[in-house]
């Protein structure tokens, strides 16, 4: 029996030497050996005793005492807190406040991150966060002492006005705010893009579904990986400017990718670039009816006789989740690409994603060759006059021209 009045029951040999019962009681009770004083009949057992000898039969009480010393308390030093708002004695603070279990319960429901660090073993992450309180507290209490100084001031100076005037926008913000976290929490969340699972030539990759990029992107390193690198026409060579700039290695103009189970023909711009692999574009969802459902949170293709869902955060590579500076570029918003030829001369109003017919220069609606591909997609049915549309929109490029004749 402890001095607790805890009962521990033994089982062990009456040869057993006092030592070694020591050391069972110190696994059982968390009293190291050194610290444990065993009593039996009111005479302290010594370690070297055997049970047998003392007279210790099955059933005895043995007391055991600890003489441990009992814990110091910090002093009040210990617990000050310095002018910046950390602890003198972070750890004597810690201790202090994980020993009063109702202002550690006052905590969790008041600030949980700071009853997290206290419960924790990071002291500098206490001492960190135990500023940022501080701070904060002092920025209130300036400002409320602002406020007030406000409210008595002269309501003819005009500085004072403006700085009323100030105050009373700030609170419409920070009320706008408050209102914002309460009802529309959602908004202050990360919004993850749209990745969908697909295959390119037979190998499968995470394709990032924007309808602000005019076309279909795929990178240099993905299109290697796909074995379609064999297949590009570098003739479509330039440089993409946006918010960054990026190369133009040509492209590919048609291999198949698989959605769902089945697959469709699809035509690529291959840029050099690390941000992303593949980009599912503008053009390829309108030549395949796509359907960007977010309330069954799936890519609908042909219509919808194909439904793919798309990834959750947690199936996105981690890398994948920095291409919102990919999506700046890539978007038709004022990005302008170079031209299509080889010569790489820039063409400031075409949007990233589109390329020239591999004219050097010129109006895509004159000359020889351009006649040659009305021509040539009249015969395929469509209108005279949507054909030449259909080119001049992009650029004479025939191929393009043709896959929006087909997606209208």
């Amino acid at each position: 029996m402890t001095a607790d009045e805890k009962f521990i029951s033994l089982d062990v040999d009456p040869d057993e030497a006092v030592e070694n019962v020591k050391a069972l009681l110190e696994v059982e009770s968390g009293v190291v050996l050194q610290q444990q004083q065993l009593m039996y009949n009111g005479r302290e057992m010594n370690n070297h005793d055997k049970l047998s000898v003392l007279g210790v039969c099955d059933g005895d009480l043995i007391m055991m005492l600890s003489n441990a010393a009992p814990p110091s308390r910090p002093s009040s030093s210990d617990l000050a807190l310095s002018p910046d708002g950390s602890a003198v004695n972070p750890a004597a603070f810690q201790q202090q406040v994980r020993g009063d279990s109702n202002l550690m319960a006052q905590l969790y429901q008041s600030d949980p991150e700071l009853a997290q660090a206290i419960s924790g073993n990071d002291l500098n992450r206490l001492q960190e966060i135990l500023r940022q309180r501080h701070h904060q507290k002092t920025a209130l209490r300036q400002k409320e002492e602002e406020e007030l100084a406000l409210h008595y001031a002269d309501p003819f100076d005009v500085d004072a006005q403006r700085k009323i005037e100030a105050s009373i926008r700030q609170k419409g913000i920070d009320e706008n705010w408050a209102a914002a976290i309460e009802h529309n929490p959602e908004a202050f969340a990360r919004v993850v893009m749209l990745y969908v699972d697909m295959e390119v030539n037979g190998v499968p990759i995470k394709a990032f579904v924007d309808s602000g990029a005019q076309s279909t992107i795929i990178s240099k390193r993905c299109a290697e990986r796909c074995g379609l690198l064999r297949l590009l026409d570098e003739r479509y060579k330039g440089i993409a400017r946006g918010v960054g700039q990026m190369e133009i290695l040509g492209r590919i103009h048609v291999a198949h990718i698989k959605i769902g189970k089945v697959f469709y023909p699809c035509s690529f711009t291959v840029l050099d670039s690390d941000n992303m692999e593949f980009l599912f574009g503008l053009d390829m969802l309108r030549k395949h009816q796509c359907i960007i459902d977010l309330k069954e949170n799936a890519l609908k293709v042909g219509g919808g006789e194909v439904s793919v869902p798309f990834l959750p955060e947690k199936d996105i590579p981690s890398h994948f989740l920095d291409e919102e500076s990919f999506a700046k570029q890539a978007s038709s918003s004022g990005a302008p690409v170079s031209s299509g030829s080889k010569d790489t001369r820039d063409i400031p109003s075409a949007p990233i994603g589109s390329q020239s017919s591999g004219a050097a220069g010129g109006n895509p609606a004159q000359g020889p060759d351009f006649e040659a591909k009305v021509a040539k997609l009249v015969e395929l049915g469509f209108p005279r006059n949507d054909v030449i549309q259909a080119l001049q929109l992009f650029n004479g490029n025939e191929e393009q021209a043709a896959g929006f004749l087909f997606g209208g």
